[in-house]
């Protein structure tokens, strides 16, 4: 069986991963899902890095799962970790060298939101939450995770490089949901096929896909394990 170490996005906490870890949990996962460095405007990439390899200790048979902003920093754990898979679930992919804050502009994020708000009548980029990010989570659970947030990531986070000089050699996977109105499924699709060049998995759910559809984001996962496993010694 593997272990999940899960990474929340921005402004989030671990808790954002609890109906997931509880589904990994009845296949015989163990998880982990920190909450990452908030409210300390020095903290780094690496920070955040260092504070999921520390609660890894010395488990192994690791799986690195990156939420949202969380792509920033599952790469980095993986980059000094033994890791099975890496996995991304609409999240940002960053290039070697590129800072956090320049990922928008670098993408073309804004034109992206901007044309697909024409397409669906603002709902892609609305400025309730309720609306981009929780619109499919039962509203009590959206409403615990709104009262959950944080200050995260820094600001020290945000303009330093990207620390990496390359991808990870590791195999990575990345889930898309299609139905996020924060990163257009369309804009995605396009981001992982130029920096990561592979086809996503899909999943018919919003940006908080680990609170509106866990089951079926918990399979996904478990698929991942089952097949990059490594052989055990012995």
């Amino acid at each position: 069986m593997g272990t999940f170490a899960l990474i929340h996005g921005a402004g989030d906490v671990g808790w954002y991963w609890h109906l997931v870890e509880a589904e990994l949990r009845t296949r015989g996962h163990d998880c982990i899902c920190p909450d990452l460095p908030a409210d300390d405007e020095s903290a780094t990439l690496t920070d955040y890095a260092e504070a999921v390899v520390d609660a890894v200790g010395n488990l192994t048979d690791l799986v690195v799962v990156g939420q949202s902003f969380g792509g920033f920093t599952a790469p980095l754990v993986a980059e000094r970790l033994p890791v099975d898979v890496l996995v991304l679930v609409g999240a940002m992919v960053p290039s070697p060298g590129e800072a956090p804050r320049d990922w928008w502009s670098n993408t073309g994020f804004e034109q992206a939101v901007r044309k697909e708000a024409a397409r669906d009548g603002g709902l892609t980029g609305n400025n309730d939450p309720y609306v981009t990010y929780y619109h499919d989570v039962p509203r009590e659970l959206a409403e615990q995770a709104i009262s959950k947030e944080r200050n995260h990531p820094s600001e020290a986070s945000m303009n330093a490089p990207w620390p990496l000089d390359s991808w990870p050699d590791v195999p990575t996977r990345f889930v898309l949901c299609t139905q996020d109105r924060f990163f257009p499924a369309g804009f995605l699709r396009r981001l992982v096929r130029d920096r990561l060049g592979i086809v996503p998995d899909e999943v018919a759910a919003g940006h908080c896909v680990a609170l509106s559809q866990p089951k079926a984001l918990a399979d996904l996962l478990a698929g991942y394990a089952a097949t990059f496993a490594r052989p055990r010694q012995g």
